[in-house]
């Protein structure tokens, strides 16, 4: 197996939620009101599964990796453009949080700011996972051997062993501290 399989899963996975967040879009739209579980759990979602783990492998095992290689100009410029987008991900995820807790204070013109941020949720995944499922991941293969190919998914493998451990530890240790 390659290691951009997992990656690939993973996408899929994050379409399905793109697809009930335009459907919590609409109904925000429709009634006027944020629905501050359904934030929550997007939320939870994007920052632990979408950019915690999957760009997690991203960012730390394969574009770590890449760094030791002579890239191509091109896959320099698009490793680069999709560390940015991760970044600019995690700052629409605050702004979203905020505006929610700002809705949850009373604050109702803060539901454009949710629908907002929800909006652009929405329209960056779709084309980030494409140009990192058409033009990225498979083209970057070539400058890892086998073995390192091997070595990577192993990682990917033990990263992903952890990261429920690291979710649920943090989630003690908020609740000890009373942050919940």
């Amino acid at each position: 197996m390659k290691p951009i399989g997992p990656l690939m899963w993973e996408h899929r996975l994050i379409e399905r939620m793109i697809r009930a967040v335009k459907v919590e879009i609409e109904r925000i739209n429709r009634e006027n009101t944020v629905n501050p579980v359904a934030v929550d759990v997007a939320v939870d979602f994007i920052r632990t599964y979408a950019d915690r783990t999957h760009h997690g492998k991203e960012e730390d095992i394969l574009f770590r990796e890449m760094k030791k290689k002579k890239l191509t100009p091109e896959h320099a410029r698009i490793m680069d453009e999709l560390m940015e987008e991760h970044r600019e991900g995690r700052k629409t995820v605050a702004r979203l949080v905020a505006a929610k807790e700002q809705y949850l204070k009373g604050d109702t013109s803060a539901v454009a700011t949710v629908v907002e941020c929800l909006r652009w949720l929405t329209e960056f995944y779709p084309k980030h996972i494409a140009k990192e499922d058409k033009g990225f991941f498979y083209p970057i293969l070539s400058y890892f051997s086998e073995d390192e190919q091997k070595a990577m998914l192993e990682e990917f493998w033990e990263f992903d062993r952890k990261m429920i451990h690291e979710k649920y530890n943090r989630a003690v240790d908020a609740f000890e501290d009373g942050r919940f």
